[in-house]
């Protein structure tokens, strides 16, 4: 990560990141998009998300998809086997860079930290776009693209 990477994440958070990352997916300005998180926050906290969406205007569009009923709407149609196996695979890859040797506290659960069914559509979203293996990732993507299939209205205008 570079001087400039930390003064846009922390603009487009809001306040300095409270562990390490980097930015894995950016806009073709080159902002960044999606950071992936350490394990751990500075202080030894735990971090359950691996991935995190810093866009403003795509955590915007998630949000009033979520707001739509997004998350209700996407648990009742992804597979649940399909859900489960993502949850694993992102559980596998977040403990696979936390130390052997590491005694403490650990991360738990899948995407966002669940270990079953939809919590957050913006942590399957982000991871997605980082080119994990999320079907309610790619369900949202699909949803942004097309906003009048969202239940509730509109998702975010113009995709």
């Amino acid at each position: 990560m570079t001087h400039a990477d930390d003064e846009q994440v922390t603009g487009l958070l809001g306040r300095p990141p409270q562990g390490e990352y980097e930015v894995v997916v950016r806009d073709r300005q080159g902002t960044p998009v999606v950071i992936r998180n350490a394990p751990f926050l500075d202080d030894g906290t735990p971090m359950p998300t691996r991935y995190w969406l810093v866009s403003p205007e795509l955590r915007r569009r998630v949000g009033e998809l979520e707001s739509a009923g997004g998350v209700r709407q996407a648990e009742a149609e992804v597979h649940p086997g399909e859900l489960a196996a993502a949850h694993a695979r992102y559980a596998a890859e977040r403990d696979a860079a936390i130390p052997a040797d590491h005694l403490g506290p650990r991360p738990s659960g899948g995407v966002g930290g669940t270990r079953q069914g939809v919590k957050c559509l913006h942590a399957h979203y982000a991871w997605h776009l980082a080119g994990g293996d999320d079907p309610v990732g790619r369900w949202v993507a699909a949803h942004l693209e097309r906003p009048e299939s969202v239940v509730g209205g509109d998702a975010g205008g113009d995709a």
